[in-house]
Formats: C-alpha cells, structure tokens, sequence
C-alpha cells in the first residue's frame, strides 16, 4: 500500500487528452538488493559513463552512478507486456537512484475503457506499488493519458522535462519480420529514441540462456549489458 502521503491528481493535457496521476513518496530502505555482476561482455561501469555523456548533451543532468548528486525524471512507458515490465525494472535499477522521480507512463487508446485490469488505472498504479516497495528511495509516480501513443510520448517529455525515456522491446519472430517486417512496437520505439528530447534507451532482454539486457540508443545500437 502507498504511504498516506501519496495522492491523486488530475493533469491537464493538450487536446483535451484525458489523465490521471498517483504518486508514491521517498522512503529509506531498499527492498530489491543492487545490481547483479559478473563479468559482462560491456561493463556496467564503461555503460553508465556513455549515459552520462549522453545525458548531459540534452542537458539532463543527474548521473547514473551512486554518487550523483542532481535529481533526475526517469520515465518509462508501460503496458501489461513482459518487455514493458522488464524495462521498468531495468529502469529501476540502473538508472533511478536516490531522490529522483520515476514516472510511469501508461497510454491508453481514445476508443480504450477503464474497466479492465489492463485498460485502466490500475495497471500503472499496481506497478507503482511494485516500484515503490522494491526502491523505496526513489518517488514513483503513475500516469495514464488517453490520446495518440506516440504524440502523447512526445509531448509529455517535453512537458514534464524527462531526463531519460526508457522503453521495452523485445525480439520479433524471424517469421514476422519476413512477413511482415518492422514491427508496430519497434517503430515506436525508434521514432521515440530518434524524436524525443531527451535521452531515450529501448530496452531488451535476453533470453535466459545468453542472459543480461540488449541496449539500443540514437548512438548505441544492440548494446550488451550483462548486469
């Protein structure tokens, strides 16, 4: 459960987008342990070097490591998928530190209802919960917009002056990408990282056989994290 200081609002959004926010406080324990090592083919050390570089060329500030001292948003778009809950997570853990906000960002379509576990409210805000309990120290926030995904994306960056915009993606079938070819998915992926004004990372992960996370950035492409 959030902490009595958490709360509800309402966020008023362009073209009469339709909104709703809950945020969850700072705390002082972290439930979820640090980050896994080992030896990785890309140290996380050499990784989050790269971010920062590419943070400040946006002029995000805030660092990646434990000793960063600005606060930072953190946002990341979320749906009921397994590769948007992997990249929260990764999120969570490699990228949010101690006093910086992290906003989920749940869209849902115009045509959508909010009756459904999946279509509603409640999927950001249980995954807010899950947030909050596993980092307590940093301040979660669930939103969820009606309107266009890939505009609301956009302009909420801009907006609420994200820092880094983390977004799940996962492998595509050798089949469908034959048939098919680019995905819906991974086309959104690529406008946001190549148009959003921010720092913006699609997130992977690998199979449980090769193990760690795929990083693809405007510079790094099929980056390997095994962390």
């Amino acid at each position: 459960m959030p902490p009595s200081s958490s709360f509800l609002r309402q966020m008023s959004v362009r073209e009469a987008w339709k909104s709703t926010s809950r945020r969850w406080g700072g705390g002082n324990s972290n439930s979820c342990g640090g980050n896994s090592g080992g030896a990785t083919p890309h140290s996380e050390g050499s990784f989050k070097k790269q971010m920062e570089g590419f943070s400040n060329m946006y002029g995000g500030g805030g660092g990646y490591g434990e000793n960063a001292t600005m606060r930072k948003r953190v946002m990341v778009v979320v749906d009921d998928s397994s590769h948007s809950k992997h990249a929260m997570m990764w999120a969570l853990t490699h990228v949010a530190n101690k006093g910086d906000l992290l906003t989920l960002l749940h869209i849902m379509p115009s045509s959508s209802h909010r009756d459904s576990s999946s279509g509603s409210p409640y999927l950001a805000n249980s995954l807010g919960s899950l947030c909050k309990a596993c980092k307590p120290e940093v301040e979660v926030e669930a939103l969820v917009i009606q309107g266009p995904r890939l505009a609301t994306v956009i302009s909420q960056v801009k907006k609420l002056e994200v820092s880094v915009l983390v977004l799940g993606q996962k492998k595509a079938s050798s089949l469908m990408s034959c048939l098919y070819g680019t995905s819906r998915t991974e086309e959104f992926v690529e406008h946001c990282i190549n148009n959003a004004e921010c720092l913006t990372i699609g997130v992977r992960k690998q199979s449980k056989g090769v193990g760690g996370y795929l990083i693809n950035t405007r510079w790094q492409k099929d980056f390997w994290l095994l962390a």
